[in-house]
């Protein structure tokens, strides 16, 4: 499979058709440029990244990168557009059984019931909304993983956050018995929910979805987009000049 470089990342570059045509088993996460920045000091992170089966550019910003270093990624494929795409195009398929673990409590259940709703069957079979801080208690972790497993998933869709999610499921993955594929898709429980609400398309057609999340949410994201994800485009141009470094190629 075409695979694109970014910074230390290799990039998966397939059409949204190809992934719904192909996607059914591992693991999928989709980088964005925090994604980027962060993997340059957590080694954990990284790693979590080398042993993915999908790494889809979830990113316009990131798609322009690849763009400006003359590597173009055939299609960006936002996680929050595509899960919904995901479970359209398996409407029929009684195999694909999704479970929901993240967001606030109560709204993975209503994610439950507008999608099946939407898509005519009960193929989101489960959820969860575990406590914060849930990752670093290994109890309460079983007990999400026992909770699972009674049910008949076969797809697991964990949003709680990067690098949380990504790191959580590599640690667990093992321990699921019935659990093909698993996505890290960060806040798509809660587009699906309609608690969250997706930039209007004039933002998205202009690459400035980014910009109308940090509007509806400055204290969080203010200080991430304008000060921490700034070095991306010092690698970037790094990268493009020749002169760009992964941190851990000789460990």
């Amino acid at each position: 499979m075409d695979k694109v470089a970014i910074v230390n990342v290799h990039i998966h570059n397939v059409t949204k058709t190809y992934l719904l045509d192909n996607l059914r088993s591992g693991m999928l996460i989709t980088p964005n440029v925090d994604h980027l920045v962060r993997l340059q000091k957590d080694k954990e992170f990284y790693d979590v990244y080398k042993e993915a089966d999908w790494v889809i550019c979830d990113s316009k910003i990131v798609g322009l990168g690849l763009n400006f270093l003359g590597s173009p990624v055939k299609e960006v494929i936002p996680g929050s557009s595509f899960f919904p795409e995901f479970c359209k195009y398996n409407r029929f398929n009684d195999e694909v059984k999704i479970f929901l673990l993240g967001a606030a409590p109560g709204v993975a259940s209503l994610a439950m019931k507008r999608i099946n709703e939407r898509i005519g069957r009960e193929i989101i079979v489960g959820t969860h909304s575990p406590s914060f801080g849930f990752e670093s208690n290994s109890v309460e972790c079983e007990q999400i993983i026992g909770l699972i497993n009674q049910t008949d998933a076969t797809v697991l869709v964990v949003g709680v956050g990067a690098p949380k999610q990504e790191k959580w499921i590599s640690k667990y993955r093992d321990e699921f018995t019935r659990i093909k594929l698993f996505m890290a898709l960060g806040a798509t429980i809660d587009f699906e929910a309609g608690t969250t609400k997706r930039a209007p398309q004039i933002f998205q057609s202009l690459n400035l979805e980014w910009f109308h999340r940090m509007i509806l949410n400055p204290r969080r994201l203010l200080k991430r987009y304008i000060v921490d994800d700034m070095p991306f485009f010092y690698y970037l141009v790094k990268q493009k000049l020749g002169f760009y470094k992964d941190p851990y190629l000789n460990e």
